[in-house]
């Protein structure tokens, strides 16, 4: 399984930079993660591939570009993009993004080869397919509906926290599993600001290692994603400061694989 955090800052020369502002987790160049730079940051080549797209939440830095990702392709499309969600970010979208107003309601749309746009609609754990894989959600402790995931291709399999505080059901999710590859789980605010984290439903890393004491597996990579680039600097040394075994920052650009 390969995943990439695209990129979604950029600097004075248009290259991209570390800082993340937006969320979009792309895997094996065909299912996205969230969609906050799917319609900034994609090649070409994954522009002709990526078919279905999971959203956890409606955050907009969770779905910023969506609606220009589809609106780009909407000629060409021979297939709709695929918008798996639950029920209830399904009818958040339709009410806030594609209303008619803020964008079209492209579900409702036709080219000349079909729909553009559909929802499939999944159950909180209950495993679906997105593409190849295999994916099941549960709610984890955000401000809004959210869901964390495992996602398997049938040999490796990692784990997603999505925006949370502390949370229950995703380890209890996770710990069920035979095997854990990877977890990428957010660390968004310095321990000095953990007032704002708890109000706000986000890590500091000193919750994030409190988290993990709930996880059951070992060896696993843990991959820090989602931190606020204003405090970038700060939050990396605190996380360096905890000393957990194949702990690091995720980078954005780059991709990872486990087999």
């Amino acid at each position: 399984m390969q995943i990439e955090l695209l990129p979604s800052s950029f600097d004075a020369d248009g290259r991209a930079s570390l800082a993340q502002r937006l969320t979009c987790f792309l895997i094996d160049n065909r299912v996205s993660v969230d969609a906050g730079s799917i319609g900034l940051a994609l090649t070409e080549d994954q522009r002709r591939t990526v078919r279905d797209v999971i959203v956890t939440h409606p955050h907009m830095d969770h779905i910023a570009s969506l609606p220009i990702f589809v609106d780009d392709l909407f000629g060409e499309l021979k297939e709709p993009i695929r918008i798996h969600a639950t029920s209830q970010i399904i009818g958040l979208l339709e009410r806030d993004v594609f209303n008619d107003s803020v964008y079209p309601r492209f579900a409702e749309l036709r080219n000349e080869h079909g729909r553009v746009m559909e929802y499939v609609p999944f159950e909180i754990g209950k495993e679906f397919k997105a593409a190849h894989l295999s994916v099941t959600a549960v709610p984890v402790n955000h401000i809004v509906p959210t869901v964390g995931l495992l996602v398997s291709d049938g040999d490796s399999t990692v784990a997603f926290s999505s925006d949370t505080a502390e949370t229950k059901d995703l380890w209890s999710l996770i710990n069920q599993a035979q095997r854990l590859d990877a977890l990428f789980i957010e660390a968004s605010f310095p321990n000095s600001m953990r007032q704002l984290a708890d109000a706000s439903k986000h890590l500091t890393p000193a919750m994030l290692s409190h988290e993990l004491t709930k996880l059951n597996h070992n060896g696993m990579d843990i991959l820090a994603v989602h931190i606020k680039p204003a405090y970038r600097d700060t939050v990396i040394n605190e996380l360096k400061s905890l000393g957990i075994d194949k702990l690091t920052v995720m980078e954005a650009g780059r991709v990872y694989e486990w087999r």
